[in-house]
């Protein structure tokens, strides 16, 4: 039975798939520095990686017609055939611009080697077959990325609000330094935390200007939501008045307060402590400045029945007056 001018160049292909692997890899350690630096584990991802996308291209090839259908279910998943066996912390080794420099060496090795491996009439079939699969690949690891990029941001976003969260309700929790370094925190100079009602836009767009005014000013930040507050632990804070007054654009319409500076993350609680309790009774002041200072409520605090506040009158004002 004789095959097709296809079916033999998908033949031809088959047998030289891992020929044209090793061609690729030993490409990748030629020409780039990076892969060279990667561990032997890594090198070996980046090898299954390599394998699986020229296996996956005789197979769509051999799957595909002259029409070049782009649209079926199986083209959908060639990001899980060529990545699938990757572990998903490999793209936090290897950045996109890396990944797009290594589909591009490995079709090119390939496209270099069509020459020798097909008869004259197919290797111009082949070749067209190839750009297109390369402009499928593209795609395919674009989306690899995208997704490995929601999923950290989703955690980082869980992870920052449990931060948070943890700071407001407890005192002293070693853990929660941890924690805050995986999300960038710099753990330098003074922390200051600063509530506020949130905008009515996303929550995701608001923490970002915050961070992105936090670090123009040589701060760091985490921010939450608390209901229809935004909660913002400032970190490396000179001057607290200041700090919270960069954020204040942030905000939304009402009292914008701001706790006592803390020495460090651990003790960042009796800040948030202060931040609360005076939010929670800066109406009581029509004239207050926005922002606030937490300790300008004392009044208003201990009327409120704020122990901290009312010792804090005894001790700060009362006995030196007296």
């Amino acid at each position: 039975m004789s095959t097709s001018p296809r079916e033999r160049s998908a033949l031809a292909l088959q047998r030289a798939a891992g020929q044209l692997g090793t061609a690729a890899m030993a490409g990748m350690d030629a020409q780039k520095a990076w892969f060279r630096d990667l561990s032997a584990e890594d090198r070996s991802w980046v090898g299954m990686i390599v394998q699986a996308g020229i296996s996956e291209f005789v197979r769509w090839f051999g799957e595909h017609d002259d029409s070049w259908s782009l649209s079926t279910e199986k083209d959908s998943a060639l990001a899980a055939q060529v990545f699938g066996a990757a572990p998903r912390a490999l793209t936090g080794v290897i950045t996109l611009e890396q990944t797009v420099e290594l589909v591009r060496l490995t079709i090119d090795v390939v496209e270099e080697n069509l020459d020798n491996l097909l008869e004259d009439d197919l290797a111009p079939v082949v070749h067209e077959g190839l750009l297109r699969y390369g402009r499928e690949l593209a795609f395919a690891t674009a989306e690899v990325y995208a997704r490995a990029a929601e999923s950290r941001g989703a955690w980082d976003a869980r992870l920052e609000a449990l931060v948070v969260d943890t700071v407001i309700r407890s005192d002293g929790d070693e853990g929660v330094l941890s924690r805050a370094n995986a999300l960038g925190w710099g753990n330098r100079g003074d922390v200051v935390v600063v509530l506020g009602p949130m905008t009515g836009g996303s929550t995701v767009t608001a923490f970002d200007d915050v961070r992105r005014t936090a670090r123009s000013g040589g701060m760091d930040a985490l921010c939450a939501a608390q209901g229809e507050q935004m909660v913002v632990i400032l970190g490396g804070v000179a001057s607290p008045p200041q700090a919270a007054a960069s954020l204040l654009r942030h905000f939304g319409d009402g009292p914008v307060v701001f706790g006592p500076p803390a020495p460090d993350l651990t003790s960042a609680h009796r800040s948030a402590t202060a931040a609360l309790s005076g939010r929670r009774v800066a109406r009581a002041w029509p004239g207050a400045p926005i922002p606030v200072a937490a300790d300008d409520l004392l009044p208003e605090r201990t009327l409120a029945g704020d122990n901290a506040a009312r010792r804090h009158l005894v001790e700060q004002v009362y006995l030196p007056l007296a």
